[in-house]
């Protein structure tokens, strides 16, 4: 079973997506804060992560960054997930922080399950 590391500083959107992602038969960890998420990644080896850009301290974008400029974590997948949606938003999540997906708020969970699909799937190949 997959593991997701689901970052967000928002305990309510955690659990929204949290639930979501485990009716799907995915194990998911949750993280509160780019330092707790850049801890777990080192101890739990999470198989995607789907993290907020907005938070307080290191924000998505520099955590992500740090996950995929390390040549360690650089393999794990990520999707942002932010109600900051535009080009440039966007932008910045694949060429500066390196994400292979940018969701916007609120979550379309139809496309979240299927960016998960894609993505773990892309591991197996």
């Amino acid at each position: 079973m997959p593991k997701i590391l689901v970052v967000d500083d928002e305990e309510d959107i955690r659990f929204i997506i949290k639930t979501a992602l485990s009716k799907k038969g995915y194990h998911v960890v949750e993280a509160e804060s780019g330092e707790e998420c850049l801890e777990i990644v080192k101890s739990e080896r999470p198989d995607l992560i789907f993290m907020d850009i907005m938070m307080p301290g290191i924000d998505g974008w520099e955590t992500t960054r740090r996950i995929k400029t390390n040549p360690e974590t650089k393999d794990i997948p990520i999707s942002m997930v932010s109600a900051k949606g535009g080009s440039e938003d966007r932008r910045k999540s694949t060429e500066y922080a390196f994400a292979e997906a940018h969701l916007t708020k609120p979550i379309d969970f139809e496309l979240m399950f299927r960016t998960a699909e894609t993505l773990l799937s892309n591991l197996s190949n």
